[in-house]
């Protein structure tokens, strides 16, 4: 039977030294923007990022909303940067209520143009760069015996797309880490929620190079989100009319789903190396 936790609001409400929470990979795309969500409904939102990603411009856009953001740049990739910076913030700001781990690479990955590199950096981001940051923030979480932890996947996880070879199984493994942690995470008061969206229009999506359908904007995502975190539930996906249908979709037998998808995003059509001509045979 699943923990009866009340909501974040229920959680937070009439405690204003709760009203913390941190997001990494928060200067751009989701991650920002709910950044301010989170800054317009009064809470301190400490913003991870790279040094020299734009958090000052997020901060100045913001300075007038009922809560504020305070940057903690760090790489994810850096373990013990990254649990420094959970020392650091709840030093300076007081101790973490909400975590959402957004901070996310993509990187497309051909069947005709492997690369590890490629593989390597998009896990070391997608899903180590979650880790760095979880193990340190569930310690203090633990000893408050309190906390809200949010993982951001995606629909990608659910069956392979064209090009997400990496990205994809990063998002599984998200999927499959979050529904294991929630075990024990249950008994220790801490909530573990996924994120599932759909496809955003970001920088990462419009480099993509395939079709893609129901595309929604940053913001519109953002209060997607926000509104997960507050009413709960283990997986929030959006936009549901997509989602729910991919769900459906991720039934059928394979041969079936592969000849659909290869006709929805036309990469059927596309001849190999993304258009490039197969080099002549010596």
């Amino acid at each position: 039977m699943e923990r009866a936790f009340g909501t974040l609001n229920d959680t937070l409400s009439g405690q204003p030294e709760r009203r913390r929470c941190w997001i990494t990979g928060g200067s751009s795309g989701i991650g920002r923007e709910l950044a301010k969500e989170l800054a317009a409904k009064g809470f301190v939102v400490a913003v991870t990022a790279r040094e020299e990603d734009h958090i000052g411009m997020l901060i100045a856009e913001t300075a007038s909303l009922p809560g504020r953001i305070v940057a903690f740049p760090c790489d994810v990739t850096d373990e013990q940067g990254m649990a420094n910076a959970v020392v650091a913030i709840e030093a300076d700001l007081g101790p973490i209520a909400l975590a959402v781990f957004n901070a996310g690479s993509y990187t497309q990955v051909a069947g005709d143009n492997l690369s590890v590199r490629k593989f390597r950096r998009t896990f070391d981001v997608n899903v180590m760069g979650i880790v760095h940051g979880l193990v340190p923030t569930v310690k203090f979480m633990r000893k408050r015996g309190r906390g809200h932890i949010v993982m951001v996947g995606s629909i990608s996880a659910y069956f392979g797309w064209p090009t997400t070879a990496a990205y994809g199984a990063t998002k599984a493994a998200i999927n499959v880490m979050a529904q294991s942690l929630k075990f024990d995470l249950d008994k220790l008061n801490i909530r573990v929620q996924v994120m599932n969206p759909g496809f955003i229009d970001t920088p990462m999506t419009q480099k993509n190079g395939v079709r893609l359908p129901a595309v929604i904007s940053s913001t519109c995502a953002a209060g997607r989100m926000m509104r997960g975190i507050e009413t709960g539930g283990f997986e929030i996906t959006f936009p549901r009319r997509f989602t729910l249908w991919l769900k459906v979709l991720g039934m059928l037998p394979h041969p079936l789903r592969h000849w659909f998808l290869n006709r929805m995003t036309g990469w059927g059509d596309r001849p190999l190396s993304f258009g490039r001509k197969p080099r002549q045979p010596i």
